[in-house]
């Protein structure tokens, strides 16, 4: 009986370490996901260098999107609406990205039931390499700055995005960055998709 329990135990224990491989640029490409609380983003390669991400939320509806190489969002869709940001650039020489670069990139937003009014433009600018722990995992990821401004040149968003090439995902965003009111908002666990 001891021998049968101590075997059980081996088994669980390996199981669970199995359930807690760290997802690399090889398994990636078959599929992983990213879990905070509220909020699980189901990551899976597809064609042209996207990166479709299935986001469920505690309190909101589904949402798909689409990003190029996992960073620069280029579609989403929800029963709230739906979004196409259209870039007036080619996004494949933006990549691979590597510390110090910038660029510049416009887009035009469209929706089905507004016009656009007029040209945003995306400002991307790499700080850096960190090192970003998820659960028991480590990735290298490239500190990138976003900026997002209007056609008037008014800023209407900025973060720094955490983003591990390896995966072609942004682990977390850091907001007010350098300030008092600096914040991290980023996921907490990784798993290899279900097979």
């Amino acid at each position: 009986m001891k021998a049968a329990t101590f075997g059980m135990a081996l088994l669980a224990t390996a199981s669970a370490a199995h359930g807690a491989e760290c997802v690399d640029a090889k398994t990636a490409k078959t599929g992983f996901v990213l879990e905070m609380p509220g909020v699980r983003s189901e990551f899976r390669p597809a064609a042209g260098g996207m990166v479709s991400v299935a986001n469920t939320y505690q309190s909101e509806s589904p949402q798909t999107q689409y990003l190029y190489a996992g960073l620069i969002e280029v579609f989403r869709d929800s029963t709230t609406g739906h979004l196409a940001m259209i870039p007036l650039g080619d996004l494949k020489k933006l990549f691979p990205l590597k510390a110090g670069a910038k660029s510049t990139t416009q887009f035009i937003e469209l929706s089905p039931k507004k016009q656009p009014k007029g040209t945003k433009t995306l400002e991307l600018a790499v700080k850096g390499k960190e090192t970003f722990s998820l659960g028991g995992c480590k990735y290298n990821v490239l500190a990138v700055k976003e900026t997002i401004k209007n056609q008037a040149g008014e800023t209407l968003d900025t973060f720094t995005a955490l983003y591990a090439p390896d995966l072609g995902a942004s682990l977390a965003r850091r907001y007010d960055e350098g300030s008092n009111s600096e914040s991290v908002v980023g996921y907490e666990t990784i798993k290899p998709l279900p097979q």
